[in-house]
């Protein structure tokens, strides 16, 4: 095996919209992305049983030492292995995050490129979607039980196995997307010093035309054009879920979608007949992670990652965003987008717009594949624009792992040779960032917080805060309603209040 230039063969997508009690097992779903991939580079049944290397993304319910409430297999790239007849060397599953689908191929490319790896294979699924509606019907999984592996050897693992946040973090209530993105929302907005109501008509003219791709995407979970009025309109329909996001600006993970992408060498490419325009190449990319826990970040709105992994993808291409001519920002919340444009020095209007897809709100956002939807994506717009360049960001846990890709069917005019991820770690580990305490006491000020609704209504506030000493605390708010209401009448970063320390801190503002 020799080294060569990695290229995208392949890419495959499916949405299934049927009845949940006979909706596809999560192996299933990857083999009907793997064979839609195979079919897309026309290399059939044959040429996919041909791989050397499968890595497989990992499913959202295998997160934290995995919970087994549906069933599945033991090891996914075993069990889909055995279903297209591939007896792949190299062969992985990933650890949890949305930067992995990006994160892999440039992996992949890697592999390729030293040549250690000539046909590739790294796929993704949710099934959250049919599987809580079994689960809310009481139907049961009989079918899947048949068709998954229970009893396999684990398999080799790939990615960094941290959880997201501290157990100081998730006692207080910052363990979820949903409550830890709308922190960053709101200290975005009040960097800005944008009134409520207007900043949450920006976050509704953004996702928007989001909407609109997302209508026109046929592999979109929601593919319905909405207004601005519509996303950010609190209702029965659109309730709030973690101020200052309704319903509609949160990721949907209850999705059935599953998404593939085959890369090989160019010889390999040559060898299996696959036609020339149907070559995507990875131009540039880039990977780190900022400051791994919340509590540590510089501030809750700038994501250094962002703008360093961009930079050097950039770089490693030999262009400028100028040249970029697609584009798809990694878009779980309408903060993601925000940052992510600005680290990149992207406008919000940019006219070439944000995303490919529509975006995880719309498009779907399955689990830690979804930008393996937004690569395929990517990929069918390069093939018919061919002079042109896309990018394509990903982020994982709360705005902390970050993947970048730039995709061109024009060929690279030098040989891919990707840096190791490490040189710029160690960069942005060693960024300035506050002091914490767990036990704050005294006098403090809020940098940032949210309210989390349940159907009912508020129920818990969220603060980080500094203590006078300018040390970084987190805490929960009272949770009278008169406190919760407070904390979305009007901006509550820099309100002073009063701490007291305990197994939850519990921070009451003046």
């Amino acid at each position: 095996m020799t080294s060569g230039m990695p290229v995208l063969i392949g890419v495959g997508q499916f949405t299934y919209r049927g009845d949940p009690a006979t909706s596809p097992s999560p192996t299933q779903l990857l083999k009907i992305a793997a064979e839609r991939a195979a079919a897309d580079a026309g290399i059939g049944a044959a040429g996919l049983a041909a791989i050397d290397a499968l890595a497989v993304v990992g499913f959202t319910i295998d997160a934290a030492g995995g919970r087994r409430v549906m069933p599945h297999s033991s090891n996914p790239p075993q069990s889909l292995s055995k279903r297209i007849g591939a007896q792949p060397r190299w062969s992985v599953y990933s650890n949890m995050g949305g930067n992995t689908p990006q994160y892999l191929v440039n992996t992949l490319a890697e592999r390729i490129a030293r040549g250690e790896t000539d046909l590739a294979l790294t796929v993704g699924a949710e099934f959250l979607g049919s599987a809580m509606r079994r689960l809310g019907k009481g139907l049961p999984f009989d079918d899947w039980e048949a068709e998954e592996d229970h009893d396999l050897d684990p398999p080799q693992r790939i990615g960094d196995p941290r959880p997201g946040v501290t157990e100081y973090e998730a006692r207080h209530g910052l363990n979820r997307p949903i409550n830890i993105y709308p922190m960053f929302e709101n200290a975005l907005r009040a960097r800005d010093g944008r009134a409520i109501p207007d900043h949450q008509r920006r976050m509704g003219e953004l996702f928007s035309k989001f909407t609109k791709v997302a209508a026109n995407n046929p592999e979109a979970w929601f593919p319905i054009a909405r207004s601005p009025e519509e996303l950010i309109t609190v209702s029965e329909k659109n309730r709030m879920v973690g101020f200052p996001y309704p319903k509609l600006l949160n990721a949907i993970m209850e999705v059935d979608q599953s998404a593939a992408v085959l890369i090989a060498s160019e010889a390999k490419a040559r060898e299996l007949g696959v036609p020339q325009e149907k070559w995507i190449y990875l131009h540039g990319c880039g990977d780190a992670a900022d400051l791994w826990n919340p509590i540590d970040r510089q501030n809750y709105h700038s994501s250094p990652a962002m703008r360093w992994t961009g930079k050097k993808a950039l770089e490693m291409a030999g262009i400028g965003l100028d040249v970029i001519r697609h584009i798809d920002l990694y878009s779980c919340f309408p903060v993601a987008v925000e940052i992510g444009a600005e680290e990149l020095g992207l406008s919000l209007d940019d006219p070439r717009g944000l995303t490919v897809t529509g975006g995880l709100p719309y498009a779907g956002g399955p689990g830690n594949n979804y930008v393996m939807h937004s690569i395929s994506v990517m990929a069918d717009r390069l093939r018919r624009d061919r002079g042109a360049y896309g990018l394509v960001t990903a982020n994982g846990w709360y705005l902390t792992k970050q993947s970048t890709g730039i995709y061109s069917a024009k060929r690279p005019e030098k040989p891919f040779e990707r840096e190791d991820p490490a040189v710029l770690q160690r960069q942005i580990d060693a960024l300035a960032h506050p002091e914490t305490v767990e036990q704050p006491s005294g006098r403090g000020v809020i940098e940032t917080y949210t309210v989390v609704h349940r159907r009912e209504g508020p129920f818990m506030g969220i603060v980080v805060g500094r203590d006078e000493a300018g040390r970084r605390f987190v805490a929960n708010t009272p949770d009278d309603p008169e406190t919760l209401a407070s904390l979305e009448q009007g901006e509550q970063v820099g309100r002073a209040g009063t701490i007291n320390p305990g197994q939850v801190n519990v921070f009451t503002p003046d």
